[in-house]
C-alpha cells in the first residue's frame, strides 16, 4: 500500500497507514533534531482548535476549519526560524489541506483522522528518543 497523507485521511480503514506514516515521519523528526517541546507548541494549538471544532454548531465548526487553515502560516514561519520543522510542516499543511478539501458530510472523520495523525507523530517522537 502507498502510504501519503491522501491514503491515511481517506481510505486508512484499520489505520496501519497511520501508525506506519506517523512513525517513519516521527523518526526522520528526531533524525532533524526537532524537540519534542517546538511539536508541543503547534500540538497545543491544534488542541484548542480541537475543543472548538467539537462544539455542536456550524458556526464553532467554521471558526475551528478557519483557524485549522490560519495553522499553515503559522508553521511555515516556524520552519523558517527553524528548519528542522519543515517535514512537520509539509506533513500538517497536507493533512490540513485534506481535511478542507473533504466533503461536507465526511469533515469530522477527516478531522479526527489529521487529530489521531498528530497524536501518534507526537507519541512516536518521544517513544523513538525525540529530546525536550
Amino acid at each position: 500500500m502507498d502510504i501519503n497523507i491522501h491514503s491515511i485521511m481517506t481510505a486508512d480503514e484499520s489505520g496501519e497507514g497511520m501508525v506506519t506514516f506517523a512513525r517513519n515521519t516521527a523518526k526522520s523528526l528526531v533524525t532533524n533534531n526537532l524537540t519534542r517541546s517546538q511539536i508541543r507548541n503547534i500540538f497545543s494549538e491544534v488542541r484548542q482548535i480541537e475543543a472548538v471544532w467539537e462544539k455542536a454548531d456550524s458556526t464553532a465548526k467554521e471558526a475551528a476549519l478557519r483557524r485549522l487553515n490560519m495553522l499553515k502560516p503559522k508553521l511555515a514561519y516556524q520552519t523558517a526560524r527553524t528548519s528542522s520543522m519543515e517535514l512537520l510542516q509539509r506533513t500538517l499543511s497536507d493533512a490540513i489541506d485534506e481535511v478542507t478539501k473533504s466533503q461536507a458530510e465526511k469533515r469530522d472523520q477527516t478531522f479526527k483522522r489529521f487529530m489521531e495523525l498528530f497524536e501518534a507523530i507526537l507519541a512516536y517522537h518521544r517513544a523513538e528518543g525525540g529530546r525536550n
